[in-house]
């Protein structure tokens, strides 16, 4: 943990000693590689999704049919 802290508090000086032109930059970069990489995460999800609906792995109903299921 401490050696993460070092790494992050490292990285912190470092966009400090940038302009603040440059900071606004870099945080544009970083905000939307995050945003890419949920889209990525997402992508895989629902690629698993669709591999188990296909696979019959998935049911559908309503809230209804899932109550009276879990009553079963």
């Amino acid at each position: 943990m401490l050696e993460k802290t070092s790494i992050f508090q490292k990285a912190i000086e470092a966009v400090e000693a940038l302009d603040p032109e440059a900071q606004v930059i870099l945080l544009d970069i970083i905000s939307k590689r995050l945003k890419q990489q949920r889209r990525d995460e997402l992508l895989k999800e629902i690629a698993q999704a669709e591999n188990e609906y296909a696979q019959g792995n998935i049911r559908r109903g309503s809230v209804a049919d899932l109550m009276a299921e879990l009553d079963e």
